[in-house]
């Protein structure tokens, strides 16, 4: 029997993978036909009686997906198999009103909205404590002077605490972002065949209204047979965003645990090996693991997408890739955010590295802040930007250091004293506003994070 590693417990927690429990499923679904004859009960659609009983068998555990599958054989449904599984147990006279009013995706798209919901309840604690983690990583070395990269090349002068920040407020982003869209993705709908509640009648969007309070949902306010798949395509997409920021700090991790840059290195345990050929390599192999599953992660916006047009009041061209679509992508960003808070929990932090490299272009990452310097002396700006480039270049060529070439060019040395000069190439003078940057971050951080604790 093959078995794909999303399946072998490879990817994802235990508690994410047993909300996609094919026994789980059938447990929502249950629910949901529980909470569905109460609240006709409630308002004498069918009896108090009935509905306690079927709402007892419903919640007692009997209904077993050994069951359903034998009688899904049968019938080669799904849903018919559930409500014939649920009848098996029920009294007689309740049998004629299970499932009354209802329709299969009444059960599937409900179900999948409380998936959704608790998926959700797993993910969100998880960005906080990684927020959390970031933030406190931008504090301790925020007064870390490392080189600013852009287009690969040193650019200029950053607080390596600036790197967490921004991914800790970027998490925090997606926190709000999380909230902000329960709303309009968890969704109840029993409102029967085409979105009508035909057999209810009047009382249909009563029934859901208080359907969808005893689960914990939002009613829909319009339906075909089906809640539209935009709801889902932004469940998706929302998921895959976060993973794609996942992504974003596992590449630079692999980036700067290069070994010609090597200031940062991901954990190594006892005993590990990073090539089965050469001995001495610690690969980021947990940072590139991210990086892989986010490819197969965003891939899935796409399917999404191409669900939200069916035909007419709905057809069964969605149906099938839901069934991966919605757990694949809940449980592999379950996975990455598992990975990225262990790698950034032990991520070893090479400040003598991080310094060396600021002095690896022989000063000259420092030309930005000389320009400046000649600006301020009333040096118009493009003669003052091609000069620093010439000595600078001059000084590549050379092989010289930065420092001493402007010492020794007249057109610089003219207008700026050697203590000025001197002044400029000092690191910790240059982190501008990363101090209260980090400070904001962090406070914001910590608030918005309490609600997850």
């Amino acid at each position: 029997m093959t078995i794909l590693p999303i399946d072998s417990g490879r990817y994802g927690t235990k508690e994410m993978l047993a909300i996609f429990s094919e026994q789980k499923k059938i447990d929502y679904q249950l629910e949901i036909e529980a909470a569905a004859a109460l609240s006709q009960s409630e308002i004498k659609i069918i009896s108090r009686n009935v509905a306690n009983d079927i709402a007892k068998i419903a919640k007692s555990g009997k209904i077993t997906n050994k069951r359903i599958k034998q009688l899904e054989a049968k019938s080669d449904h799904d849903t018919a198999a559930l409500v014939e599984a649920l009848a098996e147990k029920c009294k007689k006279e309740s049998r004629p009103w299970i499932h009354y009013g209802l329709t299969s995706n009444d059960l599937v798209d409900t179900s999948n909205s409380l998936q959704m919901r608790d998926a959700l309840r797993i993910i969100q604690p998880k960005v906080s404590k990684l927020s959390l983690i970031l933030a406190k990583n931008a504090v301790k070395y925020k007064n870390v002077p490392a080189v600013g990269r852009t287009h690969g090349q040193h650019a200029s002068i950053i607080s390596f605490g600036l790197k967490f920040a921004n991914w800790a407020a970027e998490m925090s982003t997606h926190l709000e972002r999380l909230d902000e869209i329960k709303k309009r993705i968890l969704i109840c709908k029993t409102l029967g065949v085409v979105g009508t509640g035909s057999l209810m009648g009047k009382n249909a969007v009563k029934v859901q209204e208080n359907v969808s309070k005893k689960l914990g949902l939002f009613a829909a306010k319009v339906t075909t047979q089906v809640i539209p798949r935009e709801r889902y395509a932004e469940y998706v997409f929302h998921l895959s965003l976060l993973g794609a920021t996942l992504e974003k700090i596992a590449i630079e991790i692999r980036n700067l645990q290069r070994t010609e840059i090597s200031e940062v290195a991901e954990y190594f345990k006892k005993g590990q090996m990073g090539s089965s050929a050469v001995p001495v390599k610690r690969n980021p192999i947990k940072s590139e693991r991210i990086s892989s599953l986010s490819k197969i992660l965003r891939s899935q916006v796409s399917t999404s997408f191409e669900n939200i047009p069916l035909w007419h009041e709905r057809d069964l061209s969605n149906s099938a890739n839901e069934r991966f679509v919605i757990p694949m992508t809940s449980i592999l960003l379950d996975e990455m955010l598992e990975t990225m808070i262990r790698v950034v929990e032990n991520l070893h932090v090479n400040t003598k590295r991080i310094k060396d490299n600021l002095n690896i272009t022989k000063g000259q990452i420092f030309a930005e802040f000389v320009l400046e310097a000649l600006i301020k002396k009333g040096i118009p700006r493009f003669k003052a930007y091609r000069d620093v480039q010439r000595v600078a270049f001059d000084a590549h060529k050379k092989e010289i250091n930065y420092i001493d070439a402007l010492l020794n060019d007249k057109a610089i040395s003219s207008v700026l004293s050697n203590k000025e000069i001197k002044s400029i190439f000092i690191a910790e003078n240059h982190l501008g506003a990363s101090l209260t940057i980090i400070n904001n971050v962090n406070k914001h951080v910590k608030l918005y994070s309490k609600k997850f604790s």
